[in-house]
């Protein structure tokens, strides 16, 4: 699990951006799976297994919990329309598959007593759950995740360290995640990878990153 943090303006959604696709590099290179991605585009990537969250929650407001989950698993269906009109068939079984890993990632968020609750009117912090439930129902390899615990509580903070823990042990996913909470990014994280200003400047364990004089100069200031 490789969790990234620095200052506002280091670039750290911007980097995601790159990795989903939403911007090209204009110069270096990102490989994945062994293969040169400069040019991949956001629906290349999630068709890749590579799946994200959002600083500003994108859910679709109007939409209950279930159908928001339902959303994660588009690119994951293969029957055209006119068999997944038929009651029977094809496409009656592929929705069935759909609808039971929707309800693993509901099972996994403990987010069984808002199923069928509107979006809209959830507060703030089972927003969040609800995105990462989307997120996670794509059944991603590589899981992307801007500002999760950004406006939450101090209980809610602790419920979503603990689901990112989890997903990473349970799933094997790989969890990029970028946190301002520095207590966060020490405790759950295997490595960490801070910016400044677009540079990188550290890059190594929680221990190693918080002793470099570097990541203490930025955070700190240089004394004189």
């Amino acid at each position: 699990m490789c969790i990234r943090d620095s200052p506002n303006g280091a670039g750290k959604t911007t980097m995601l951006n790159v990795i989903n696709g939403v911007y090209h590099p204009n110069k270096g290179q990102i490989t994945y799976k062994g293969e040169s991605r400069t040019q991949m585009r956001p629906h290349e990537a999630a068709v890749k297994g590579i799946a994200r969250t959002f600083q500003n929650v994108a859910l679709f407001k109007g939409m209950n919990t279930v159908d928001n989950l339902m959303t994660g698993r588009n690119l994951k269906m293969r029957t055209n329309i006119l068999l997944q009109a038929l009651y029977w068939g094809p496409g009656q079984k592929e929705e069935a598959a759909h609808r039971e890993a929707v309800e693993k990632a509901i099972d996994f968020l403990e987010i069984e007593g808002i199923r069928k609750t509107i979006v809209g009117r959830l507060p703030f912090g089972l927003q969040k759950r609800v995105e990462l439930g989307r997120a996670l129902a794509a059944e991603p390899e590589i899981l992307l995740l801007d500002e999760p615990m950004a406006g939450m509580n101090l209980e809610e903070k602790e419920d979503m360290c603990r689901f990112v823990l989890d997903v990473n042990e349970e799933f094997g996913t790989t969890v990029v995640l970028i946190e301002h909470d520095m207590s966060v990014v020490m405790d759950i994280s295997d490595r960490v990878i801070v910016l400044d200003y677009g540079r990188k400047i550290s890059d190594g364990t929680p221990d190693q990153v918080r002793n470099d004089q570097s990541v203490i100069d930025a955070y700190l200031g240089v004394a004189h």
